[in-house]
């Protein structure tokens, strides 16, 4: 079993006094392009699909430190529990697809160095689930706050430290929007199923629960809605560029749909 039909996707949240994708090379600083406008990398959105998922009880490949629910000390030793370099690339990924959900909806390239022979093992494997970046619908108004720790971190306790300086950034008010794809071609090759698509339909709207944080708190982050288009055919009826453009995602984050005809949207609610 495999994809049946095409599925197009799009999410809209809001933002509000949040960081909801720091760039480690801006100094964490809320990620934005040169005209100002709020991004979030698609990485980051898979990794919070990937993270509901997984409390969804599905088995995942990529798991953060913070959150891994096995023994694994790295995504080399996690691969080692399922791949076999005598075995056939193909036959390794179908044994990683069947194993976890990630690779099989985004795919995953397992390249790791071999042992000192220099025999090694690169086996690529590419994902029917595609993942935009999310941006913001207009430029984003960020503020910059400083802040001090004012205890000892280090010695015996008997001397104060000195303070030590630092920065957080937030996102004052905003609305966004990313888009996504599924693919039956590709779905084929790693058997990702109609099951499969369910469950990601299943977690969209609820993909800020459980991911608090300082710079995230609770209830700073919300998923508006999420708008399913499920094609008739394994081509679908519309480009995904025609459907995705479709949508008109207003600042307040209402929206509205122009009509396609043969392609009718399921539109589904925040958690």
């Amino acid at each position: 079993m495999s994809l049946t039909n095409k599925v197009d996707f799009a999410v809209v949240f809001s933002v509000k006094n949040a960081n909801p994708n720091g760039d480690p090379l801006n100094g964490n600083r809320p990620r934005t392009n040169y005209s100002g406008v709020g991004e979030v990398s698609d990485v980051c959105i898979k990794r919070k699909i990937r993270n509901r998922l997984m409390e969804s009880g599905k088995e995942i490949f990529v798991q953060s430190d913070d959150n891994k629910v096995d023994e694994c000390k790295s995504l080399r030793e996690r691969a080692e529990t399922i791949l076999d370099s005598k075995k056939s690339i193909a036959e390794n990924i179908k044994l990683a697809c069947a194993k976890w959900f990630d690779v099989r909806a985004f795919g995953q390239v397992f390249a790791y160095s071999g042992d000192k022979k220099g025999a090694g093992v690169s086996i690529p494997v590419r994902g029917p689930v595609s993942i935009h970046t999310a941006f913001s619908l207009d430029k984003v108004s960020i503020t910059s706050t400083q802040i001090t720790k004012s205890v000892s971190g280090e010695g015996d306790g008997t001397k104060r430290g000195s303070d030590t300086m630092g920065m957080k950034h937030r996102v004052d008010e905003a609305i966004y929007v990313f888009y996504g794809s599924m693919n039956p071609q590709l779905a084929k090759k790693t058997a990702f199923c109609d099951e499969d698509a369910e469950a990601i339909k299943d977690v969209l709207p609820k993909l800020f629960e459980n991911d608090a944080s300082s710079a995230r708190p609770d209830g700073s982050m919300e998923v508006r809605n999420v708008i399913w288009w499920q094609h008739s055919s394994p081509h679908g009826q519309y480009s995904s560029a025609k459907v995705h453009r479709s949508l008109s995602v207003k600042l307040d984050g209402s929206y509205s749909l122009s009509n396609l005809s043969e392609l009718e949207p399921e539109e589904i609610g925040g958690f």
